[in-house]
């Protein structure tokens, strides 16, 4: 698995030390779940193939990610 550039760290930190917090979902694995669960269960859901799911619910998790960047100042 390759890491991706911005993965927002993990999503569920155990600890200080690099090896236990490396060994987890991303943040952004995290919210690609909370899509592609939200997609699997929605009535407005299209027939797309798992792989074109998979894209789009990690798309939405990089868009996820972005906005937390912008501060409200």
């Amino acid at each position: 698995m390759s890491a991706h550039p911005n993965d927002g760290g993990p999503a569920f930190p155990v600890g200080e030390t690099k090896f236990i917090a490396e060994c987890g979902m991303t943040l952004r694995d995290y919210f690609a779940a909370k899509v592609i669960g939200h997609l699997c269960v929605s009535e407005l859901r299209q027939e797309n193939t798992t792989q074109q799911d998979a894209a789009y619910a990690y798309a939405v998790a990089d868009a996820m990610l972005k906005a937390r960047e912008v501060r409200h100042d």
